[in-house]
């Protein structure tokens, strides 16, 4: 299928690793100039040479925090100087710390908000304008399925994420006639470096092994394995295509049948 996106301008957020650089990828593979934001230097430098390298088509990256609260404006400005532009925005962002409801310091409800929450919506709202006049734009937010069913031990990112959710769908009923959607993709587990921080740190709360904990979650998913980041990053560039141009305002689960709700 002809994705009808070539030539179109990404930028994909937390993509030094896992999702996001698997985003950053596929979008490439479609002919998209990609634009990849993260913290690690030399992560990004490495991904875009592969992807150059491969594609032969045009991937730069920005080294930015999300948690810095001038992000929005420094990334939107960089957007522009680099990509000339966003038609496709991919709101990506790294997870909190695990833990129970009684661990929500206030501190750190400030702290996640600012970088999972707020940077999002407000790089969002400085790009919304140039999509509407453009009659043609995609913002995708990663979620988790959390947002469906709440993860134990994982507090603070089922109540963040939760308010993501809100936010999209209600985006998506106010920019639709611009040409513009706005869907929410949600990972189960995939296998990247944060499924094994959680496990390890799941297996250090249980007393288990980290075996035993990976085993104990494969067998809540109906495919029987852990998601593979190209099975994910596929779905993420179909809900960026022109094909999609349609489906707006939903919450897409990648997660191999995990989620137990209809």
């Amino acid at each position: 299928m002809d994705l009808g996106i070539g030539r179109k301008r990404a930028l994909v957020l937390a993509a030094s690793r896992g999702l996001g650089h698997g985003i950053a990828v596929a979008l490439a593979r479609e002919g998209v100039d990609v634009l990849l934001c993260g913290r690690s230097e030399d992560k990004l430098a490495a991904n875009c040479d592969a992807i150059n390298a491969e594609s032969g088509g045009r991937a730069d990256f920005v080294v930015a925090d999300l948690n810095d609260p001038g992000f929005a404006e420094m990334m939107a400005a960089k957007a522009k100087e680099i990509l000339g532009g966003v038609d496709i925005l991919v709101n990506n962002t790294g997870g909190p710390t695990p833990g129970t409801t009684d661990m929500m310091s206030p501190e750190k409800l400030a702290q996640y908000f600012q970088s999972m929450v707020v940077s999002v919506i407000s790089l969002t709202n400085l790009l919304l304008p140039e999509m509407k006049e453009r009659g043609w734009g995609r913002i995708l937010t990663c979620a988790s399925s959390g947002v469906i069913e709440p993860i134990p031990n994982l507090a603070l990112s089922n109540t963040l994420r939760a308010s993501l959710a809100g936010w999209s769908k209600t985006l998506s009923a106010e920019v639709a006639q611009f040409g513009v959607t706005s869907n929410l993709l949600l990972p189960g587990r995939i296998l990247t470096d944060r499924i094994l921080e959680l496990d390890t740190a799941n297996a250090q709360k249980s007393g288990k092994s980290l075996e035993a904990v990976r085993a104990e979650s494969v067998r809540t998913i109906p495919a029987g394995r852990l998601g593979d980041v190209q099975e994910f990053a596929a779905t993420a560039a179909f809900l960026c295509s022109e094909p999609a141009s349609y489906i707006t305002g939903a919450m897409i689960r990648c997660d191999g049948g995990a989620s137990k709700s209809i």
